[in-house]
């Protein structure tokens, strides 16, 4: 039979099951909130523990709280950022759209945890391990914390490594001239790798948009309180917080210049989030581009081949699909859906304080949780194995009609595009065409159309 102790608060008892960390506001969320099946990320949870340490430590210099009960907290946060403890975190993300709930889960837990290391009751969730705080402000804090860690620990990871790919790629096929194609048509060549260093590009590109959104990131709302004053938190404590923050992340955090907007504007996150919409638009190009390149094996580009790591279907044997391209595709609308939900969401900054805030951090989470993993897939399962079918792009840069295009400075732009028209209505070559009308002797021919001649490095 299950157990229970009883829990107080200013609505009064409340029954929370004997071996849960977590006390009365808690359980009233769980009790009051059974909406879906999304809980509130491990990673806004941890980056609670890291401001939660941060104020404590802020709370000990201004001698609001004394230095056992700052260690008591310091330890606690400390085994929350190592992981455990997690499943003393079950909130769903559909709750207050201040945060309040998983805020005063954090308290609540923290000052369990730590009165069992103390082997005394000297932590309370809002006189100690809130003080000086309002959810607020901890929570658009912690929000800023998590998508800046997040970002420089594990996505600047995986672009840097599909990057690096991408160059490797580059270089080995340096040589090897390729038909361009713009709007699924024939163009003129270029080298195969050059095409492979737009893609790179996008990345490069996608990384530096991503830098340039985070120094907003860093500003956090800490000292803010409950409607931007500071009421109830010692003047300057913003800035001594953020210090401790930035020693434990190795991020330049900083305090919000108007703690005004720092409550009721999300805006850094939308501008963040679009730089990896961005990300996820140029996953999706690449994506795709090389899906369109391995199409085949007989009746498609079939200019490329990627690894093949699965069977690709139930009724037709031997079929091998892109999957790890799709993967990555569907993690890009992924985040465009949720770029949708977070911008509709910051845009419901009423009065003093946005109330979206779980689901800003939910989405944001996702965000950069799927293009990180779906980043080291794609780049391990497929592009480290990508290879050119030379013996095909070569067949198809010769057949290509869009080779005439050099002509033009030699024979005109109509009598050019009326060679690669009578070419392809009887089906003849180009050399063919040019020296039926007349145009060119094969001979010059053959001086004037080249490949190399007709790319520029």
């Amino acid at each position: 039979m299950k157990k229970y102790r009883i829990e107080k608060d200013v609505l009064g008892e409340v029954p929370v099951p004997a071996d849960k960390y977590w006390k009365s506001q808690t359980q009233r969320s769980l009790e009051n909130f059974k909406i879906g099946y999304e809980t509130m990320p491990e990673s806004i949870i941890q980056s609670f523990a890291i401001l939660k340490e941060a104020c404590a430590r802020s709370n000990l210099y201004y001698k609001k709280i004394n230095d056992q009960q700052c260690q008591a907290i310091i330890h606690v946060c400390q085994m929350i950022r190592q992981g455990k403890y997690m499943d003393q975190f079950p909130l769903k993300v559909w709750q207050t759209g201040s945060g309040t709930q998983t805020n005063m889960n954090v308290n609540e837990v923290i000052s369990m945890l730590g009165n069992e290391y103390a082997k005394e009751n000297i932590l309370h969730p809002n006189d100690t391990v809130n003080c000086s705080q309002s959810s607020n402000d901890t929570f658009p804090a912690a929000l800023h914390i998590m998508t800046a860690t997040k970002i420089g620990s594990q996505l600047f990871p995986a672009l840097d490594k599909t990057i690096e790919v991408f160059k490797k790629l580059e270089e080995k096929h340096k040589d090897i001239i390729k038909i361009g194609r713009t709007h699924l048509q024939d163009a003129t060549p270029l080298y195969f790798s050059q095409e492979l260093s737009g893609y790179r590009s996008m990345l490069e590109h996608s990384k530096k948009q991503l830098e340039q959104a985070l120094p907003f990131v860093y500003e956090l709302a800490c000292g803010a309180t409950a409607v931007g004053t500071g009421i109830n938190c010692p003047e300057g404590f913003d800035e001594i917080c953020d210090g401790y923050i930035r020693d434990l992340t190795g991020l330049p955090f900083y305090p919000d210049p108007n703690k005004f907007h720092a409550l009721t504007s999300k805006d850094a996150c939308v501008f963040i989030h679009g730089a990896l919409k961005a990300l996820a638009a140029n996953c999706m190009k690449i994506a795709n581009d090389i899906r369109w390149l391995a199409s085949g094996p007989r009746c498609g580009i079939g200019e490329i081949t990627i690894p093949a790591n699965e069977p690709g279907s139930s009724i037709m044997p031997g079929k091998i699909n892109p999957t790890q391209c799709e993967a990555l595709t569907m993690v890009s609308v992924q985040v465009m859906g949720n770029d949708a939900t977070i911008g509709m969401a910051a845009s419901q900054g009423n009065f003093e304080l946005n109330v979206f805030m779980p689901v800003i951090a939910y989405n944001m989470d996702q965000s950069i949780q799927l293009l990180a993993d779906s980043l080291h897939s794609f780049t391990d399962h497929c592009l480290i194995g990508l290879e050119a079918d030379i013996k095909k792009m070569d067949e198809n840069l010769h057949h290509s009609l869009m080779l005439v295009t050099c002509l033009n400075p030699v024979i005109g732009y109509e009598k050019a595009g009326q060679v690669s028209q009578y070419a392809y209505k009887n089906n003849l070559s180009l050399k063919e065409a040019i020296h039926q009308l007349g145009y060119l002797s094969e001979e010059e021919f053959d001086e004037y159309v080249d490949p190399k001649k007709m790319i520029h490095q």
